[in-house]
């Protein structure tokens, strides 16, 4: 099991003090020197007085303490930083911490690797040969000072690593109308949505090193006003994004601890990207990051408790998805006979537009009668809860949304983004429409013409069923798609799976994983998760910007 880990307890001082995301070399090795030397007076205790060396960083703290606050950061960049003169450099420390420091517990990293359900020896290492992953894995490190689990996971996909890098660093770290802690506790407030522990520490961590105020790490009420103000919008989109409208938004830029218009369009990006972002991390099993939960002191066992406290539970939860039970229909050499009978197909006579709002209807219908797993694979955290507000609201199926509402089926047609949200995204929150984009077409559009060890092979009817089914849950039809190809493409125990990744991903667990999509590489799953997570950000972003609009206008 993993050594417990809590957002209290994070040492601001700690985590600055192994800053080494210099971009240059040199700056990096003077960066080094410096730890060591620190690490040199603390351990060996030299000066006068003794052990005086980098009182000032210690800041009061017993040196000895310090140290060890500091080794399973030491730990992380021995192994997963992808620059070799720092990852090298952190073995030698943790080495002499081991030998010279009396009393300091070395931890080890767990066994799983960046995700409990794709083997570690199927993910590049940060030390990878690649040359496009190794770019773009440091540059990722430059950003934050550490290589992601979720970085080395996406890396299966350079291209679609590298556009949201880039997106993500613009909106948290770039200039932009919102104060740099806001956006991370934005970020907080969306992941714990979902439950997702994983972002919510790795952004708690961010929001401390962005100057941001840890009381506020307490819980909601300790939060300014203007944040809380924005937990309705936040568990609107988070679940039922139709429901959002106009007054929501007026209600955020009048009265007292009024929001911009820019503010709010910067707000409102950060929290669909990390609602959607919940999902692939969950969808992919990601372990936590190795100084957060996934390192601990205890020896070593033989009997498979290895496991984060956190991310333990591979069970099954219930619902439709069963690993062990393989219908024919689930198999890759089925999914190839029927993309060719429907590639076959296509000569036939057009549907009328009433038979495709027919066959859009039944698909709709179709994933409302679909169950997922009711039993969540973790139990609900005090350090997640404390930043939810009314945690019982969660995913209702738009076909079942309450007959009362005058909420009709939204149409790509009246509002898409290439017409209408890529612009007023840009106008408020100059160049993120073109980031975002870049996003959704290349998960959208990314191919290696693939499907298992199969080659040369036409996958965009297959990427198509999965987006606009995907749409389909959020009531967005897109009125020239033949919807019968998603029943046509899609077996019941995929959709099962996509529903939950999409809408309940706190639920997935490694056996869902193993369960669908028979065939296929790990890579291909990651690619379709990278695809369920655009278009739901999409669909997301299309409630929430048309919104915005209704109420400029």
């Amino acid at each position: 099991m993993a050594d417990v880990y809590k957002l209290e307890d994070q040492n601001v001082d700690v985590l600055r003090f192994l800053y080494v995301s210099q971009s240059s070399a040199k700056g990096r090795a003077e960066a080094l020197e410096n730890i060591q030397t620190a690490l040199d007076s603390w351990l060996d205790g030299y000066g006068s007085p003794p052990n005086s060396g980098g009182a000032g960083i210690l800041n009061g703290l017993d040196r000895r303490a310090f140290i060890q606050e500091l080794v399973p950061d030491l730990l992380r960049l021995s192994l997963t930083c992808p620059l070799d003169e720092v990852r090298n450099k952190c073995k030698d420390i943790l080495t002499e911490v081991k030998e010279r420091g009396p009393g300091v517990k070395v931890p080890r990293a767990l066994k799983c690797g960046p995700s409990r359900f794709i083997p570690a020896s199927e993910i590049d290492p940060a030390d990878t040969t690649n040359e496009d992953k190794q770019m773009v894995f440091i540059e990722s490190f430059l950003q934050n000072n550490r290589l992601e689990n979720l970085h080395q996971v996406m890396g299966y996909h350079p291209r679609y690593l590298e556009a949201f890098v880039k997106t993500q660093n613009y909106l948290l770290r770039d200039d932009g109308p919102l104060p740099f802690p806001y956006r991370h506790y934005i970020a907080l407030m969306a992941a714990a949505r979902h439950q997702c522990v994983y972002l919510v520490r790795l952004h708690a961590q961010e929001f401390l090193l962005q100057g941001g105020d840890a009381q506020w790490l307490r819980g909601l009420e300790y939060a300014p006003q203007k944040l809380r103000n924005l937990c309705e919008v936040n568990n609107i989109l988070a679940h039922r994004p139709w429901l959002l409208n106009k007054n929501h938004i007026e209600k955020l830029t009048r009265g007292n601890d009024t929001w911009s218009l820019s503010e709010m369009m910067q707000a409102l990006i950060i929290i669909a990207h990390f609602h959607s972002l919940c999902s692939f991390i969950m969808g992919c099993g990601l372990a936590p990051e190795i100084d957060q939960g996934g390192c601990t002191t205890r020896n070593a066992s033989s009997s498979g408790d290895d496991e984060s406290e956190d991310y333990s539970s591979d069970s099954s939860v219930g619902g439709e998805m069963n690993a062990n039970q393989v219908l024919e229909e689930d198999s890759l050499e089925s999914l190839m006979q029927r993309m060719k009978e429907l590639t076959e197909s296509t000569h036939e006579e057009e549907p009328t537009q009433e038979e495709l709002l027919k066959r859009f209807e039944l698909v709709e219908n179709q994933s409302s009668e679909i169950s997922v797993p009711t039993k969540e694979k973790t139990s609900k955290k005090e350090e997640v809860l404390r930043f939810v507000t009314n945690s019982d609201f969660t995913y209702n199926d738009f076909a079942k949304r309450a007959p009362g509402l005058d909420i009709p089926t939204f149409r790509i047609q009246d509002y898409s983004w290439e017409d209408h949200a890529f612009s007023l995204a840009n106008r408020l929150y100059s160049d993120i429409g073109n980031l975002l984009d870049d996003r959704f077409n290349i998960a959208f559009n990314l191919t290696y013409y693939t499907m298992g060890d199969i080659r040369s092979v036409d996958t965009s009817a297959f990427r198509q069923a999965i987006w606009y089914y995907i749409h389909c849950m959020y009531g967005i039809r897109h009125d020239d798609y033949d919807y019968a190809q998603v029943n046509q493409l899609l077996e019941r125990n995929l959709k099962t799976y996509i529903k939950t990744v999409c809408c309940f991903p706190e639920r997935i667990t490694k056996k869902d994983y193993e369960g669908v999509m028979k065939g296929f590489k790990h890579s291909e799953k990651v690619h379709v998760n990278m695809m369920i997570t655009e278009a739901r950000m999409q669909a997301e972003l299309l409630y929430a910007l048309r919104a915005v609009n209704h109420y400029m206008t």
